[in-house]
C-alpha cells in the first residue's frame, strides 16, 4: 500500500511501554544497557515491544510464551518465523526453562499474556529496584498491590491503578504526524520517537507518575511533531 499501515496491538502498545520503561529504569537508577528485560508473551504486542527495544541495547531480553522461555533450536521455531527472529535476537545466554525461571535475577518484567501468571515468591526472585509492567486486562499478570510489594515501579493496562499503559496516548498523535509529513509508510524512527515524546511529556518521573494521563491534550501534539519530524 502507499499508505502508513498502523497496528495498534502492535505499534500502540511497543511505543507507549518503551516511553513507560524509559522513564520507569530513570526512576530506578538504571540503563537499558544494564538490564535484563523478561518480555511475556510474544504475540502482536510482546513482539513488537522486543523489536522497537533492541535499538536501545538492552542488557538481555528473555522472551517467554505458553512453552517457555524462547531459545534457539526449540522444537516449534521451524514453524514460525516471528518466533525464529525473536529466538536469534534475545537470550545471549541460550536460556531454556520457565516463566519464573526467567524471573531470577530479572530487572524488568512486561507481561502482554494472560492473568494471574505470578505470584509473591516469583517476584521476589527479582533484582532490587525491579519494574513490573503486569499489561494484561482487565487482570493483569499480578496483582499490581502485591507487586508494589517487590517492585520499585509497578505499571498496568488500567485506569485504577497509577501508571496506566494506554496506546491512546500513541496513535493519535503518530497519525497526526504521519498526515503532516505525508507519509507513506512508518519507520521504527517514526515509533521511536513517539516513545521518547510520551516520556519527555513526564520531565520528572516517579514511582507513581511514568506516563502521562491519558486526558493530557499536549501529549498529542508533541507525538505528532516528533513523528512529523522524524519522517522529515
Amino acid at each position: 500500500l502507499d499508505i502508513p499501515v498502523f497496528h495498534d496491538d502492535q505499534h500502540g502498545t511497543a511505543i507507549v511501554v518503551l516511553g513507560a520503561l524509559g522513564n520507569a529504569l530513570r526512576v530506578v537508577g538504571k540503563r537499558f544497557a544494564e538490564s535484563r528485560i523478561v518480555v511475556c508473551g510474544v504475540g502482536a504486542a510482546g513482539s513488537a515491544i522486543i523489536r522497537l527495544m533492541q535499538p536501545e541495547g538492552p542488557g538481555d531480553v528473555l522472551a517467554v510464551d505458553v512453552r517457555g522461555i524462547v531459545y534457539p533450536g526449540r522444537a516449534d521455531l521451524a514453524d514460525d518465523p516471528n518466533l525464529a527472529w525473536i529466538a536469534e535476537h534475545t537470550n545471549t545466554e541460550r536460556r531454556s526453562g520457565t516463566l519464573a525461571e526467567a524471573l531470577v535475577g530479572a530487572d524488568v518484567f512486561i507481561g502482554v499474556s494472560a492473568p494471574n501468571l505470578l505470584g509473591e515468591d516469583e517476584l521476589a526472585t527479582m533484582n532490587s529496584d525491579a519494574v513490573v509492567f503486569a499489561l494484561a486486562n482487565p487482570d493483569p499478570e499480578v496483582d499490581p498491590t502485591l507487586a508494589s510489594k517487590h517492585a520499585a515501579v509497578v505499571a498496568t493496562g488500567r485506569s485504577d491503578y497509577p501508571n496506566q499503559i494506554n496506546n491512546v496516548l500513541a496513535f493519535p498523535g503518530v497519525f497526526r504526524g504521519l498526515l503532516d509529513a505525508g507519509a507513506r509508510t512508518i519507520t521504527d524512527d517514526m515509533l521511536r520517537a513517539a516513545a521518547r515524546a510520551i516520556a519527555a511529556s513526564v520531565p520528572e518521573p516517579n514511582p507513581s507518575f511514568i506516563v502521562p494521563s491519558v486526558f493530557d491534550l499536549s501529549v498529542a501534539t508533541e507525538v505528532a511533531r516528533a513523528v512529523r519530524d522524524a519522517a522529515s
